[in-house]
């Protein structure tokens, strides 16, 4: 080799493909993305441009065992993976029986295992994995945190911090009373869809009617303050109440129309759900069928001529 000439470099060049080309392109160029990989970004694609080590180090700021580290990176996995780090450390160590142990308390209820709440949170388990952990035999678990337990309860997946209801069946007659409730419904989207294709629909109303007792009334001791720009973004509401007793809800909804009949009583007795069916005689054509819908109860359904006088079952 003369002396004073440049050594021709080993390294192949980076070839590119024309989305790479223009997503490299367009992150050396970034405004937003980190100065980290906006720097990556200009020394590969300086490299694919033909420039040398020696330019590119001087046209980054960077030192040469920096550039030649991310050219030799993209070289070998890629241009995409090669601007990212390596990951640092060595990967947790959490085994199957270890992540099964964490299921298996969280289908367990925290009472059996002499806690006092009723069902787990994400913190009152990882707090109890933590606690327990090297006692059970899994030492990988005895620094866990939320997120790890979050993400071993996600992979089943598995929210034992929810409750779902479920309806047991305890009346032997339940399947044919649920085969009435949903031919009940059933007629009634039928009987719309008549009407929305301008065909006159039967003359019977269907009316799901319920009721919610021992709905606590409440009123502020005090005035709301409004938002104040730069000092208070919320309402201001006074933490004190009063306390006005209880009181029932009974409604009853048109599952043709939609409008709603409803009473607010102080009482929960038959006389106040008898003043609802007469607020529905005043309300409907006496002319006209009115089918009572059934309740949560899964009741039959019953049709009364124009008087409701009765319960629905």
């Amino acid at each position: 080799m003369l002396g004073g000439m440049p050594r021709e470099s080993s390294r192949p060049p980076l070839v590119l493909l024309p989305n790479e080309l223009v997503w490299l392109e367009g992150l050396r160029k970034s405004h937003t993305a980190s100065r980290r990989d906006v720097q990556r970004a200009q020394v590969l694609w300086l490299y694919h441009t033909g420039q040398s080590i020696a330019a590119i180090m001087r046209i980054v700021h960077l030192t040469r065992k920096s550039v030649a580290k991310w050219i030799s990176r993209a070289l070998r996995v890629g241009v995409t993976a090669g601007l990212q780090d390596a990951p640092h450390g060595s990967p947790p160590k959490l085994t199957e029986e270890a992540k099964a142990w964490v299921v298996h308390l969280a289908c367990s209820k925290p009472k059996d295992l002499g806690y006092a709440a009723e069902l787990w949170t994400r913190q009152a388990l990882a707090q109890h994995v933590r606690r327990e952990a090297r006692a059970a035999g899994h030492p990988s678990l005895a620094q866990a945190s939320k997120a790890t337990v979050h993400r071993i309860l996600a992979a089943q997946p598995l929210q034992p911090h929810k409750v779902t209801y479920y309806l047991q069946r305890r009346d032997p007659a339940f399947e044919s009373k649920m085969r009435e409730v949903l031919l009940v419904y059933q007629e009634v989207a039928l009987q719309n869809q008549s009407g929305a294709q301008g065909i006159s629909p039967m003359n019977v109303f269907t009316i799901s009617v319920d009721e919610k007792p021992g709905v606590q009334a409440i009123s502020n001791t005090a005035p709301d303050l409004p938002p104040v720009p730069g000092k208070h973004p919320t309402v201001a509401r006074d933490h004190e109440y009063k306390r006005l007793g209880t009181c029932s809800i009974l409604a009853a909804l048109d599952l043709h129309t939609g409008h709603v009949t409803g009473r607010v009583e102080r009482r929960h007795r038959s006389r106040e759900f008898i003043a609802l069916l007469r607020d529905l005689d005043d309300y409907y054509p006496q002319d006209r069928y009115l089918a009572a819908g059934p309740r949560q109860s899964f009741g039959a359904p019953v049709q009364r001529n124009s008087g409701l006088l009765g319960h629905p079952a």
